[in-house]
């Protein structure tokens, strides 16, 4: 499951080497070589902070390694108009005649109208599409349509009807709605269902839906399009000759390539059947895949590519565009596969009721890797761990794969300071432990999430898959749930046992200090007043930590502090809040297991969507004096192939952007491969 905001976190990614005999004409203007002193920052712009990462490693792969990194990485962006689409179905033709008045436009780009321009279309770049990546709510230009038409005109650009309108107006406001008491569906604009599609619909065409071996349920819906023609219910599937089938046969292209240099049989065996996927848009070829890809881990590179996670999907079916290439990090690796290599003591020793328990958690894989390249709904904004596949009987039956994206982790590290967090801490003491423990917690929080959290756990005999039990609130129950089992196991003497911690003490109380803090107070900055939390991993952190709070009032195991009218929340318990998380972690999963739907509405909806009006009001004045932005996202180093006269790549060189807007100038020129969508 991906877990893509606190960090974006969990992100699946297998390197993506794309070695293509000709290398694209104009690379060179966008690209420099990466200096010694390296800069992560790019640019800042609205909400958003552009940074870049490096790839640790590179240089100590072999030709072979590299292009198959190359290959992966051009069949990633291959197929990166689709997560366009998805998101919205006016994305395209918007991006396009966005693109072409900031490339010809010849008039006065000193006036704030201009301005304004430039950073709509930079936010439209980075959400893939004209709603907010996080937030889902539609994009507000800060010029006025009168304004917009008069650059048009100049450019000679084509815009016009309901792709022009709906700029300005309030049609399509929520990417994805997840409202309780609406149709969640017809007050989605993500593009996942035909307009007419409602709540209803969507259940009752899936009901009819029976696996072959009901034990291992396929993915129905999970790469298609589900629209009404005649009234009828029809799947458009993404497939060749299917819906994004220009796209997807680029797809195919490069990984065929990937598989012509896969460094074993296991690996290329894999590849071989996600091509086939592609090809047929067969759902047992998908499960089959999974099995294939979950089960080949040797070798240096790995990848994530294809429909995969479904939070844009207000009913949890449909899996949006994503791939990562990466990179092993031997070292980093080596240290923490003694996570996973526990993960049967964790499971023993977790406070679940004994029949939620697997009394053999098999095949689970932990590696940390460097990322090479991200496309899709993995970039920008990117994940910063990951855990896959999502189904569970495959995760029962053979296990999974889960990695931290460490390159990524350690730009975000090192392009900000510390000011918001010495703003909002509650005293010296959580400062110091942040500033000692913080990183080396977070580590292991998205460790123990993705290894242990999402492979813990079975469902009761007969329960059906979360997504149709759980319904809209299956994304973030999950996501809570494997937040519960880190935070469970940060405060155990166990991580100080198997050497992952010098004080195991000091890094949970780091861990939950910092939990808190962001679950109560400091994620809110993301939010504008007077909204509800609808991103599923924001709603996850506040109901586990606003649980934690209401359920600990007795013993004042966490204390709302106001000094000098602002407001903290200091943990003076840690050991009652450890049996707190283990409380809430034992009915999580007892939710999850028996499909307990009004339970999780309940939670969630009791602890997890409101928010508190005069604090948010609060926490945003206090945010004001720090100019960083809330939200950061990367532009992607470049892979240049070097040839020689017979067109046989002998180097790759890695390159990284000049700037922000370059990159995507240069994505939409070489990448464009859905002339025509709907």
């Amino acid at each position: 499951m991906n877990i893509k905001s606190l960090f974006k976190i969990c992100l699946f990614a297998l390197l993506i080497v794309a070695c293509k005999n000709e290398t694209k004409p104009d690379v060179a203007e966008m690209v420099e070589t990466v200096e010694q002193d390296f800069s992560f920052n790019v640019e800042e712009f609205a909400d958003i902070k552009v940074l870049r990462y490096q790839i640790p490693g590179w240089d100590n792969l072999t030709l072979k390694e590299q292009k198959l990194v190359y290959y992966l990485t051009e069949a990633g962006l291959a197929g990166r108009d689709i997560m366009w689409d998805q998101n919205y179905r006016h994305n395209l033709t918007i991006r396009k005649a966005l693109e072409h008045v900031y490339t010809e436009f010849n008039g006065d780009k000193s006036t704030a109208d201009w301005k304004n321009f430039e950073t709509y279309l930079k936010r439209v770049w980075f959400s893939n599409g004209i709603h907010h990546h996080y937030s889902n709510a539609k994009l507000v230009p800060e010029f006025s349509k009168e304004y917009f038409n008069d650059i048009l005109a100049s450019t000679n650009t084509k815009l016009e009807g309901e792709a022009l309108d709906v700029i300005f107006n309030n049609k399509d406001s929520k990417k994805v709605n997840q409202a309780k008491g609406v149709d969640n569906v017809l007050e989605s604009a993500v593009n996942f269902y035909g307009p007419d599609v409602t709540n209803k619909d969507v259940a009752d065409f899936y009901k009819t839906k029976k696996s072959p071996d009901p034990k291992k349920p396929l993915s129905y819906g999970l790469n298609s399009q589900l629209v009404k023609e005649d009234g009828v219910l029809k799947e458009r599937v993404y497939k060749s000759g299917g819906l994004y089938g220009s796209a997807i046969d680029q797809v195919v292209m490069w990984l065929e390539k990937a598989k012509g240099v896969a460094e074993n049989q296991a690996q290329g065996d894999a590849l071989g059947l996600l091509i086939k996927y592609y090809k047929t848009g067969d759902l047992q070829t998908w499960d089959d895949y999974n099995v294939a890809w979950t089960a080949a881990t040797e070798g240096n590179i790995d990848y994530i590519n294809s429909f995969i996670e479904v939070y844009n999907d207000p009913m949890g079916y449909r899996g949006s565009y994503e791939t990562v290439v990466q990179i092993n990090d031997f070292d980093m690796s080596k240290k923490m596969a003694v996570v996973s290599g526990n993960a049967q003591w964790f499971e023993d020793n977790s406070p679940l009721m004994d029949e939620h328990k697997k009394k053999n958690v098999v095949g689970v894989t932990y590696k940390v890797v460097n990322v090479a390249g991200e496309a899709g709904d993995s970039s920008p904004s990117t994940p910063i761990g990951v855990n896959l596949p999502n189904a569970n009987w495959i995760r029962a039956a053979v296990g999974s794969k889960s990695v931290s994206l460490g390159n990524i982790i350690h730009a975000y590290n090192n392009a900000g300071g510390t000011g918001r967090l010495k703003e909002f801490v509650n005293d010296e003491e959580e400062l110091q432990l942040e500033e000692e423990y913080g990183q080396l917690a977070d580590k292991l929080h998205t460790a123990l999430h993705e290894v242990i959290g999402h492979a813990s756990g079975q469902l009761n005999p007969g329960v059906g898959e979360t997504k149709e039990t759980l319904k809209n609130y299956a994304s973030t129950l999950e996501e809570g749930r494997a937040d519960l089992v880190g935070l469970y196991y940060l405060y155990d003497s166990k991580l100080q046992e198997l050497g992952l911690v010098e004080d195991w003490r000091k890094v949970g109380m780091a861990a939950y200090d910092g939990y808190i803090r962001n679950g109560l107070m400091t994620q809110l900055i993301r939010l504008d007043l007077g909204d509800d939390v609808e991103e599923a991993h924001m709603r996850n952190r506040q109901w586990v930590s606003a649980w934690a709070f209401e359920k600990g009032k007795a013993d004042n195991v966490i204390e709302k502090i106001t000094r000098d009218g602002k407001t903290y929340f200091n943990i003076n318990d840690y050991e009652k809040l450890h049996e707190l998380f283990g409380q809430l972690l034992r009915e999580t999963q007892r939710i999850k297991s028996e499909g307990d739907f009004e339970a999780v509405e309940a939670l969630v909806e009791g602890y997890g969507v409101k928010v508190d009006q005069a604090l948010h009001a609060e926490v945003l004045e206090r945010n004001k004096q720090f100019p960083s932005p809330p939200y950061s996202g990367f532009v992607n180093p470049v892979l240049v192939p070097e040839t020689n006269d017979a067109g046989e790549i002998t180097a790759i060189k890695v390159t990284q952007p000049n700037a922000f807007a370059e990159q995507m100038l240069y994505y939409s020129k070489n990448y464009s491969h859905l002339p025509s969508v709907n």
